[in-house]
């Protein structure tokens, strides 16, 4: 009995330890999966797996499992359209193939950097860029007009008529001239090179208009002043002032006056110093050499300027242009006591009986007379050249001796340096561009 009982303990732990192997095994297989996602393949394999068993088991299950969605498809829903490709309310960017294709690049301008980068490639110095002509208007006191004083001629008031409140003045032609339309213009036409440099020896032309003429239409755009002037290539400037405004009247109005010209001058040197943008050059403007050019009704406040202007001294030239229909003696007195200075007088069949006489005058003083303008201008040069049949009063300021005498005269005034004039550039390229 002893040894039947022993037997039958052994068998028991026999039995014990290979039910504890049999579940060991299984378990230690499931320990090794944990922390292991399964395949999507291994995860559907189970659920049909688990669908079959259920549908073995319990078929009423089974249904209830299946309509519960808890297939993979279910769980796992393939994306829609609408997820992949987003409505267009929707934040996402909307694309056409247009937007996929090549793009020329376009080049910008790279912004300027807020510092400079040292660099031991030779840099380009700073240029200020070039400036332009400036050709402007600007009222001053001293120009001709409005004018409430006498009429040297006759001693009596230049505004001789009146209508209601009106005042005017009635011509030697006898037309009423009234001061409202006529003598109330107290603007003067500046004109500045772009290439015009105030440190260097320079010059003022004082350009007096003709009867008829206002400053834009016709000094400006039909005679070509402020051109010519340019064209030249002289260190000059241009002051044209209003004489009286389109009209057969060669009044001087404030030139008539002793000291009208200096007055002038003096105020227009600190409008040249503003417009050059250098307020330190009104001392060079205000003692700059002046040549006076008249033309047809500008020979009268050229003469009187000459007279009782005042700074007859700083005027180095006179030029006319048909312009001598009187005052012979003014001229000619001014010839005589300014021998520094040179004298052009170019005409037409209209004023050439003056003409002659004033040359006469001159000779019977001993000055030595020109009748061409081949030749320089000197200092004490005095010139009279008589234009040929073809050429027109009214154009006579583009087409004299030659094409753009005013042009022709500050050229071979550079020419002398005795005149105290720089030519400072030979702008006939510029010039033809501009």
């Amino acid at each position: 009995m002893r040894a039947d009982r022993t037997k039958a303990s052994g068998a028991r732990g026999r039995a014990l330890r290979i039910a504890l192997i049999s579940g060991l095994v299984p378990l230690s297989l499931t320990l090794v999966q944990c922390g292991q996602s399964p395949s999507p393949t291994t995860l559907a394999a189970s659920s049909q797996a688990n669908v079959q068993v259920v549908a073995k088991s319990s078929p009423q299950t089974a249904n209830q499992q299946v309509a519960s969605g808890d297939t993979f498809d279910d769980r796992f829903p393939a994306p829609q359209f609408k997820e992949r490709f987003p409505s267009p309310s929707e934040s996402f960017l909307q694309r056409q193939m247009s937007d996929f294709s090549p793009k020329r690049a376009v080049q910008q301008r790279p912004e300027p950097a807020p510092y400079k980068v040292a660099s031991l490639a030779p840099q380009v110095p700073y240029q200020r860029p070039p400036r332009q002509d400036l050709t402007t208007l600007v009222s001053m006191k001293s120009s001709a007009f409005p004018y409430f004083g006498n009429n040297p001629a006759s001693d009596a008031p230049f505004l001789n008529i009146s209508k209601g409140d009106r005042r005017g003045h009635r011509s030697f032609s006898g037309r009423v001239f009234w001061q409202d339309e006529t003598y109330n213009d107290s603007r003067v036409l500046v004109h500045v090179p772009e290439h015009f440099d105030v440190r260097k020896p320079g010059v003022i032309v004082v350009f007096f208009h003709g009867n008829g003429a206002t400053l834009e239409r016709d000094v400006r755009d039909r005679q070509l002043v402020p051109q010519q002037i340019t064209d030249s290539g002289a260190n000059a400037v241009l002051l044209a002032p209003q004489m009286a405004v389109d009209a057969a009247d060669s009044s001087a109005g404030k030139f008539w006056q002793p000291g009208g010209l200096k007055r002038f001058m003096e105020e227009s040197a600190s409008h040249l110093a503003q417009l050059t943008g250098d307020p330190n050059s009104a001392r060079a403007f205000a003692n700059m050499p002046i040549v006076i050019v008249g033309y047809s009704g500008g020979f009268l406040p050229t003469a009187w300027s000459l007279e009782v202007g005042g700074i007859s001294d700083r005027v180095r030239g006179v030029v006319l242009l048909d312009a001598v229909y009187g005052e012979m003696d003014k001229f000619a007195s001014w010839i005589e006591s300014h021998r520094s200075g040179f004298f052009v007088s170019s005409y037409t069949h209209y004023t050439a009986r003056r003409d002659r006489e004033l040359m006469s005058m001159l000779r019977q003083k001993g000055i030595g007379v020109s009748e061409d303008m081949d030749g320089p201008l000197r200092p004490g040069s005095v010139v009279f050249v008589e234009t040929g049949e073809g050429i027109t009063h009214r154009d006579y300021v583009n087409r004299a001796w030659t094409q753009y005498p005013l042009k022709d005269v500050l050229v071979k005034m550079s020419a002398t340096p005795a005149l105290a004039l720089t030519r400072v550039a030979a702008t006939s390229s510029s010039a033809s561009s501009r």
